[in-house]
């Protein structure tokens, strides 16, 4: 018998709904002066968990991002968007700002008020990740590319960590036996659907398309057989769990219920919250797509909100970094991958570089992105990829309770395959479980990291190395790459030429990784 499952409605965050069947009105952010501070007691707004994780991690117990927005401008606001189809849908504390249904005329009507600093349309859609589901006995490829094993016999199974999950939908989650040891053992503390605060049965009514796309997403953080066989590494995590994506009216922005989702499980205490959705092109109307140059973590509203997720809240936030890299007129990460403080994931081909469709780190930004990358089925996209690295930073969350957000973060960077040589195709590689069990009882990896110098050509002999293929990273600076190439030895040695425009060669293989500076 399945236990029951709290479910909490979001009713506080969602102050009004469509009215389905009418035309809807344009949606828009409407952005604050100020808002009030006197007596704002902390205590009412966040939960026991949320302030001992702040007073653990020395982050500010007052924060004016936690502080409620001022009702007298919110009522303003609700009085001027006033109508069918019309309406305020979410408040965020974060922006000081609410999303309204509205016509252009009563947005012209906002912009007025003297209390709003800024009125912003929001035609923008959210774009589900890889929406097509994987076949979970292809899985285990993941796992054995981090050594997954490692954590097992170390007793690391995520016990103790409470996860976020915000996606499209958790449909069948109740019903799939790799999950079932959730339902069982009351591992899921609450759901809410944004899109529709009313509704009961998260598990077993459909609305769309793309209900089932969280559940595959949890089952890849969590899952595991009644055989014990993992499919997902914190098997013993708990969870809440938001949507905020309708699968089937993707012409309608939806940023507003993935922000207000960051607030609801921050104030819980959440830590660790693993999204697979992703804001980028292919909007219905062209002047209302992102461009790529705007990657830049501060233009759109979810990377805004991501960073100060990180920043002020000290949460881990892990993302698909998009499934854009094959396209001409795109192929950089999807917001708010670009944020500098999320761990963003790109996917591996089965050969261990990076997957045709994985996006790729905008040249321009300062920072490195993707941060990491592992292996999924070849074409269930980014969305599969960052919950394994979800299931692998709880782990480590588990082991090491009192470092922060920030110290797990820079941890699985430093557990790559490729770390310290990080490009903007995979970023530092698959994290490896042997590796952060070293950094756990305090022991830093052995080094197997250089830097030579060579012209024309260089020549990798490894002696204990017969057929293994290297992995092998062309660049025209220290990060970005230009092409990638899968090497075979020919007797033990690996000849390695530079690509045109390449000043730096990274080359992994067999454990050691190896930066060539053409000169």
């Amino acid at each position: 018998m399945m236990s029951k499952v709290i479910i909490l409605v979001g009713t506080i965050l969602l102050m009004a709904l469509p009215v389905w069947g009418q035309a809807p009105a344009t949606k828009y952010w409407i952005y604050f002066t100020d808002k009030p501070t006197q007596g704002y007691d902390y205590r009412q707004h966040l939960s026991p968990q949320a302030i001992e994780n702040r007073q653990k991690f020395g982050l500010p117990l007052v924060q004016l991002t936690d502080m409620p927005l001022a009702p007298a401008y919110v009522q303003g606001v609700r009085e001027v968007a006033a109508g069918a189809g019309t309406g305020v849908v979410c408040q965020s504390k974060w922006l000081n700002a609410v999303s309204v249904r509205m016509t252009a005329e009563q947005a012209a009507r906002c912009r007025q008020l003297p209390y709003v600093k800024a009125v912003e349309p929001m035609g923008r859609r959210v774009q589900v990740l890889a929406a097509s589901a994987a076949d979970p006995t292809e899985y285990g490829s993941a796992l054995e590319q981090i050594g997954a094993n490692a954590f097992a016999q170390a007793g690391l199974s995520g016990e103790g960590v409470v996860v976020g999950v915000i996606d499209a939908g958790f449909l069948g989650a109740n019903e799939n036996p790799y999950l079932q040891h959730l339902f069982d053992q009351q591992r899921i503390l609450g759901v809410r659907d944004m899109l529709n605060p009313l509704k009961i049965n998260h598990f077993s009514e459909r609305e769309t398309s793309s209900d089932d796309h969280g559940n595959t997403v949890l089952q890849m953080i969590t899952g595991v057989q009644q055989t014990k066989k993992q499919y997902g590494l914190a098997t013993n995590a708990r969870f809440y769990l938001a949507r905020t994506d309708h699968g089937d009216r993707e012409f309608r922005a939806e940023e507003d219920y993935w922000v207000t989702s960051m607030e609801w499980m921050d104030s819980l205490g959440v830590r660790l919250i693993n999204t697979s959705l992703g804001y980028a092109n292919g909007f219905d109307k062209n002047e209302d797509n992102y461009q790529p140059s705007q990657m830049d973590g501060k233009t759109s509203v979810v990377s805004r909100a991501a960073q100060i997720a990180a920043d002020d809240k000290g949460i881990l936030l892990v993302v698909s970094a998009g499934n854009e890299g094959s396209e001409f007129d795109w192929q950089v990460v999807s917001a708010p991958a670009d944020a500098q403080g999320v761990l963003s994931v790109g996917a591996l081909s089965n050969q261990g570089l990076k997957a045709y469709y994985s996006s790729i780190g905008p040249a321009q930004l300062p920072y490195l992105k993707p941060n990491v990358a592992c292996s999924v089925q070849l074409m269930a996209g980014t969305s599969f990829s960052a919950p394994v690295i979800t299931g692998f930073a709880a782990c480590l969350m588990q082991a090491q309770p009192n470092a922060s957000s920030k110290q797990i973060f820079a941890m699985i960077e430093q557990c790559g395959t490729l770390y310290p040589f990080g490009n903007n195709y995979v970023g530092y590689g698959t994290p490896l479980a042997s590796r952060a069990l070293q950094y756990i009882h305090g022991r830093k990896p052995a080094p197997g990291a250089a830097v030579v110098k060579a012209k024309g050509q260089y020549d990798l002999q490894l002696k204990a190395v017969k057929d293994a293929k290297a992995l092998v990273f062309h660049k025209i600076n220290e990060r970005t790459v230009v092409a990638q190439d899968l090497l075979s030895p020919k007797k033990g040695r690996y000849k390695i030429m530079p690509r045109e425009g390449a000043t730096r060669t990274t080359v992994a293989v067999a454990g050691q990784v190896l930066e060539i500076v053409w000169q």
